[in-house]
């Protein structure tokens, strides 16, 4: 088994379809009550560990937590792969979204989705799932997206949210009272939260960091009144699409500074704790063993090293691996676990490496999400 996939906790892939099966009064994985109304409440890097380590900061979910209120994030532990798994209710090995920079197979290039969409990219194609909100529209449900203004037109808005109405605003308080009055003005409805303010401050600082913690009570104090105006058949999902580790500069590893470890290499892909390597076209089969065994040899003391087919093998992106996704995935996948950071020097940036809060691989820190439930869904 690899670290931090306890097979006990349950998958972010069932939330959402739990919610939908709940709000038209079926049986679901979560066992989730009937309701009307439903929220799910994202938090972009709030690791389960962070709530229970500092709880002070945040008594409203720490308040909440049970010896149930566990989900098991997805490989890579990273935003763009976990939040669609969210909004799909499939693993990325079937949707697709493999990493924060991904391999564009039919352009030879890596992208970054997240940031800088290509017109080339087609959001349907490159994440080609109906998402939980095309499902609910399908039943009646009004399905609403509420995050932050600049995504309203994003490419990974229209692949993952796609069937949703969107709303923007640029505080965790402005899309609580959001999604407040919708709550009031439709019946049945879907409702989804987003709040990054929490991964960009720990990004920056640090998980625990003074301006992490502040942003962590301004998340608590938002969740709070959202249950405060929950009504008896409003149900509420608090959640996470990761968590992360702190890395030391000194902790950063310049892998490319070993021409062992980039002999036949292309592209690099992923994030520095889930690399995903593609060779050159050319490259032969002796070559990309040698390299293969360079990483573990190298590497394999503080990184699980997998060629393509044994990561599949392994588990790592899902049971099912559908073709979009598998030419997507590298021919060598490094996972962290050590308390380190890969780094190509060759392209890394400034910003890159101050970053001090990283997430993407198996760790319990990044992969150990919450799992709370509020109003309706309190006594499930």
């Amino acid at each position: 088994m690899l670290p931090g996939t306890a097979t006990s906790q349950v998958s972010l892939a069932a939330v959402m379809p739990s919610g939908l099966e709940a709000l038209l009064g079926r049986p679901n994985s979560l066992g989730l009550p009937r309701v009307k109304r439903m929220i799910v409440f994202v938090v972009d890097g709030l690791g389960a560990n962070t709530i229970l380590e500092r709880s002070g900061h945040a008594r409203t979910l720490a308040g909440a937590m049970t010896k149930r209120s566990f989900a098991r994030s997805v490989f890579p532990s990273t935003t763009l792969s976990a939040l669609t798994t969210i909004t799909t209710g499939r693993q990325p090995g079937e949707h697709g979204m493999i990493g924060y920079a991904e391999f564009d197979p039919e352009h030879d290039r890596v992208v970054v989705p997240l940031s800088n969409w290509s017109p080339q990219m087609d959001p349907a194609k490159w994440q080609p799932l109906r998402t939980i909100f095309e499902q609910a529209t399908e039943f009646g449900i009004a399905s609403h997206a509420i995050g932050i203004e600049r995504f309203r037109n994003s490419g990974f808005t229209a692949a993952s949210l796609r069937g949703a109405t969107f709303w923007g605003a640029e505080t965790v308080a402005g899309r609580v009272q959001i999604a407040l009055e919708l709550l009031n003005t439709n019946e049945p409805v879907l409702i989804y939260v987003y709040a990054a303010e929490f991964d960009h401050a720990l990004h920056e600082q640090g998980r625990l960091a003074s301006k992490s913690m502040h942003a962590l009570e301004e998340l608590d104090a938002g969740i709070t009144k959202l249950i405060a105006g929950l009504g008896p058949s409003d149900g509420l999902i608090v959640t996470a699409d990761h968590g992360a580790v702190d890395v030391p500069k000194e902790s950063q590893v310049l892998f490319d500074l070993n021409s062992h470890l980039i002999d036949g290499i292309r592209h690099v892909a992923g994030e520095p704790r889930a690399l995903s390597l593609f060779f050159e076209p050319d490259a032969s089969a002796e070559l990309r063993a040698q390299t293969l065994q360079s990483w573990k040899a190298i590497e394999g003391d503080r990184a699980l090293v997998f060629s393509r087919e044994d990561a599949i093998a392994a588990g790592l992106f899902g049971a099912v691996i559908s073709e979009h996704a598998r030419s997507k995935i590298g021919e060598i996948v490094v996972a962290a676990r050590k308390q380190i950071a890969y780094y190509d020097s060759r392209t890394a940036t400034a910003q890159s490496l101050s970053m001090v809060g990283h997430h993407g691989s198996v760790s319990v820190e990044e992969t150990r999400v919450p799992l709370l439930q509020f109003g309706a869904f309190s006594q499930s």
